[in-house]
Parts: structure tokens; C-alpha cells; sequence
């Protein structure tokens, strides 16, 4: 079931969501999901999901990897932040999830009804645009968004001249 956006209704801001992990790519998508928050008034949100381990039976080895990777999303998150901030001029809102990154998306898309744009990066390898990208493209992994996906080779001010 699809929930209505409240992203154009009075009170309400026009929510632009990036996902952000270890590749270059995210970036770009980043990069693009703030200045087009900005150009229009609305805001973005920067999400991080940490995906869980294979580490169950070793208890005080999945708390460790779990710390390790927490750190890792918040230092990723804030990082990214800060060059949203100096560069843009916009606050972020900055989101840690832990799951499989396809439902946490799912879920904070249909939790916050005014998210009304997913941006992802693309990568330019030989291999294909990447796992995000690619899973999304996938089946069963259909969004009540429009997804727009950011080809990693952008240049900045080519991101600016198409946000």
C-alpha cells in the first residue's frame, strides 16, 4: 500500500534522501540531493544502514563489529554533513539504520511521509552501476518514490547546472 506524501502539503518540506555507504559514488549523490533541497526549498536526509554481520554465535565479536561499524556510520554521516554544511548551506538530517538496506529504506520512506525524492549514485565501473543501484533496479524492490540515480562521473558544477 502506497501512503500519500505530505511533502506539498502546507507546514510540510519536500525531503530528498541519499544513501550513503563506502563508495565514491554516494558522494554525488549526496552532492545532488542537497543542492536540489536547496534550490527548492526543501531538505535532505543523509541515510546510513549498517547491514548485519554473520557474527551470532561469537556475542562479544558481533558487539565489537557492531560498535565498529556504528563509529564508521557516524563518522561517514558527519563527514558528509560537514561538506553538505560548508559547501551547500543546508543542515542535514542524518539517519543510522541497522537491516537490510532495501527494507530500512523502505521504511524510513514510508515513516516520513515527506521524503519525496530517493537519490542514488551510480558507479562508472565496467561491472555494473553497483549493488545499490542495481538491487533497486532489481525486482521487488520497487519504491512509491521516484528514484533518481546520479552517474558517478558528474562534475560538481554539473550537478549544480542540473539541480
Amino acid at each position: 500500500m502506497v501512503s500519500k506524501r505530505l511533502s506539498r502539503e502546507a507546514g510540510h518540506k519536500r525531503k530528498f534522501l541519499a544513501i550513503v555507504d563506502e563508495s565514491p559514488e554516494c558522494e554525488r549523490a549526496v552532492a545532488y540531493a542537497a543542492r536540489r533541497a536547496k534550490a527548492t526549498n526543501g531538505a535532505v536526509i543523509l541515510l546510513y544502514v549498517i547491514e548485519p554481520g554473520d557474527f551470532q554465535h561469537w556475542l562479544g565479536v558481533e558487539q565489537i563489529m557492531r560498535e565498529e561499524a556504528l563509529k564508521s556510520a557516524h563518522a561517514a554521516l558527519d563527514a558528509l554533513a560537514s561538506k553538505v554544511r560548508e559547501t551547500i548551506g543546508i543542515e542535514p538530517e542524518l539517519i543510522v539504520r541497522e537491516g537490510q538496506k532495501i527494507e530500512q529504506i523502505h521504511g524510513l520512506i514510508e515513516e516520513d511521509q515527506d521524503i519525496a525524492i530517493l537519490v542514488l549514485g551510480a558507479s562508472n565501473a565496467k561491472e555494473g552501476p553497483g549493488p545499490l543501484v542495481s538491487s533497486v533496479a532489481g525486482k521487488g524492490a520497487a519504491f512509491p518514490i521516484p528514484v533518481t540515480v546520479i552517474p558517478y562521473g558528474l562534475t560538481d558544477e554539473e550537478i549544480e547546472s542540473l539541480a
